[in-house]
Formats: structure tokens, sequence, C-alpha cells
């Protein structure tokens, strides 16, 4: 029996400090053998976001010890680690930078080929982690930093047939929390709120809807919401307003989708369509739900990763890691940290497309 490829994963692109440890059974099948997250919810909620200096320090502060805790668990060892995989963005260059360095000087330590992975690829491939995915794939990546439909048709190719033109679809979720008075990071509990709500008491706006193909934008959404929690009296039009918020995207992300589902149609000629949906807020069970029934009534095969590995983690760092060793796709140590960098870099920068905020 061969020796199968053992990676290191790390990830410290925003404010979680992880590292996994993956492999693959003799079906070519990944293995997560260890996925460690350690995230900084408590050092940044006093803020109401993300502090780029503090969050480097928390990740300089723990990396060692989260790598550390990562091998113990997967039951290997350090000598039998083929690879080291880290993110090199996008994300904030200040964050990055940690696990980026720390990543070099481990395999340069062990001397072990060096991976540079893009984040955006992680997500994009994150579930290979617990399926067997053919290319090519549509990809809809919705999280804090990004939104866009992608066609994947292999490993390193991918073609961006839409992007939010503004904010992305995490950051509105974050937002509108914010707006009414849920504590930093509030986005998921907007659809626990929604449920006690009525979501037909607010008609909020959906910019571009009906123009832009399957280009998004939030910007117009969010400053509804706060124009009209100015004026909330109760808790009562809180979850309305909730529940009003999660409708109208329910609504966009529908229609939009099934634009783009005509995009991936026009430029692959497909045996199987399949539709991925990753990112943070591919956790959220209505917007599963929805893409879901959307799925069946267009005869695609609906595919999510499991909620844990939808927010930032370093099996998908991992991942990916795993697919480049097997084509000894390798970087140097010198290799930057890059704030910015798109998937499709053929594409026109837009704010969604490939950075972090």
């Amino acid at each position: 029996m061969s020796k199968k490829p053992l990676i290191l994963g790390i990830e410290s692109s925003c404010d979680e400090t992880a590292a996994s440890l993956i492999t693959e059974n003799e079906q070519g099948i990944p293995v997560v053998l260890s996925n460690i997250i350690s995230s900084q919810v408590e050092i940044h909620k006093e803020f109401g976001g993300v502090v780029p200096e503090l969050a480097a320090r928390s990740h300089i502060e723990k990396i060692d010890w989260i790598v550390k805790k990562a091998i113990d668990k997967s039951g290997r060892k350090i000598d039998d680690i083929d690879a080291i995989a880290s993110t090199a963005g996008p994300g904030l260059i200040v964050c990055l930078s940690v696990g980026l360095s720390f990543g070099k000087a481990f395999a340069n330590a062990l001397n072990k080929p060096f991976i540079a992975v893009n984040h955006l690829e992680g997500h994009a491939l994150s579930p290979k982690l617990n399926s067997k995915l053919n290319y090519p794939y549509l990809l809809l990546l919705i999280s804090g930093g990004h939104t866009q439909f992608l066609n994947v048709q292999k490993l390193g190719k991918y073609k961006r047939l839409g992007t939010t033109i503004d904010d992305a679809l995490g950051e509105a979720f974050d937002k509108t929390a914010k707006l009414l008075g849920i504590e930093f990071p509030g986005g998921p509990q907007i659809e626990i709120l929604a449920k006690k709500g009525n979501p037909d008491r607010y008609d909020l706006p959906k910019p571009i809807f009906n123009k832009g193909g399957c280009n998004l934008s939030f910007a117009g959404l969010k400053t509804a919401i706060l124009r009209i929690s100015k004026n909330i009296k109760s808790d009562q039009e809180k979850f309305d307003l909730a529940a009003s918020f999660q409708k109208t995207v329910l609504e966009i992300l529908y229609k939009k989708t099934k634009i783009a589902f005509g995009e991936f149609e026009k430029q692959n000629n497909l045996k199987q369509k399949i539709f991925v949906v990753a990112g943070g807020v591919a956790a959220n069970k209505d917007i599963r739900t929805m893409l879901n029934n959307l799925c069946n009534e267009e005869n695609y095969q609906s595919v999510f990763p499991p909620v844990e590995l939808c927010g930032d983690n370093a099996a998908m760092i991992a991942m990916v890691g795993l697919e480049k060793f097997k084509l000894k796709q390798f970087n140097n140590l010198d290799h930057p940290a890059k704030p910015r960098w798109a998937l499709d870099e053929d594409a026109v920068f837009l704010k969604g497309a490939g950075v972090k905020l």
C-alpha cells in the first residue's frame, strides 16, 4: 500500500487561527485527521468588528500552540508531514503574514514543499472534503468578505460569472445585526430572530434586481435597514425587520442564482449540473433550503460543505494543498501575502471579488 500524502494546512486570513492535517484514503477521498480552530470573537466583540492589529497579535500568540494541537490530534508525527500549505490571501495583510510566515518557516525547517493557497480556492474546494465532486461546477461563495458566482472548471481554472458590486452578503448580515443591537458577530442571529417576525412587515429594496446579470448589490438594502432601525420601538418590530431582511435576501439569491445557472450552462457542455454553495453564510438553514429547492426545480445537484467547514478553517486550505501537492505545484518561500487575490484574475476587480474586509 503506497503512502498517502499528509498535508498541514494553516489559516490566519482574518480572525480565526486554524491548523489542520489531512490525507486521503485508497479511493483518493480526502480524510480530515484534525481541524483545530481558535476564534477571536471575545477579543473583537466590544469593538463591533475585527480589529486587524488585535487579530494579528492573537494569531502570533496562538499559532504555535494551534499547529502543535493539530499535529497531536492527528495521531501523526511531524516527520510524517509531506507539505505545508498556508493561506497567502486574500485577507487582512497583518493577519495573513502571521500564518504565511509560520508556514514558510515550518516548511524550511522540515525541508518540505511549501504551498501558498488562495483562501477563496479553499472555499471553492471545501465540498471535496465530504463528497466525490466532479468538475465543472457552479460555485456560489457567500461569506463576510465575498459574494460571487464562479464557474469552477478545474483546479486553478475559475471564471467569475457575477459578484457583489459593493457589500458582501455576510457583511450585510453582520451590519443588520449591529443595527438591531445584536453583539458581534451577529449575522447568524438574524436567522433566529427572523423566525419570530413577519417577513412582509417591511418592503425593502432589492438593488440591481432586474439588471446586471448575476451581479449583486447589498449596500442599498443595508441603508434601508439603517433608516428603518432608527424608528424601531419594540422587540416585535426588530423581529419583523430581521424577517423582512432575510426574506429579501432569499428573493435576491433566488433570482440571481437562476440567472447564474443560465450563464453556467452556456459556458459548459454539461453531463451533470452541479451547484456548490460555500462560505460562512452557507450555514444559514433558510438559504440552504431555498437553494436546495431551486436546484430541484432546475435539475441541479446541490452540494454544501458540512456546517463546521462553511466558515474559515484550515482543512479547506490543506485540501487545496493536497490537490496541488499531487500535481507538484509548489511555491518559493518568498511568495508574498496578497490582501487582494481574485480567483479569476482576468475579471475586472470589484470589491467583492477577492478582498476580505
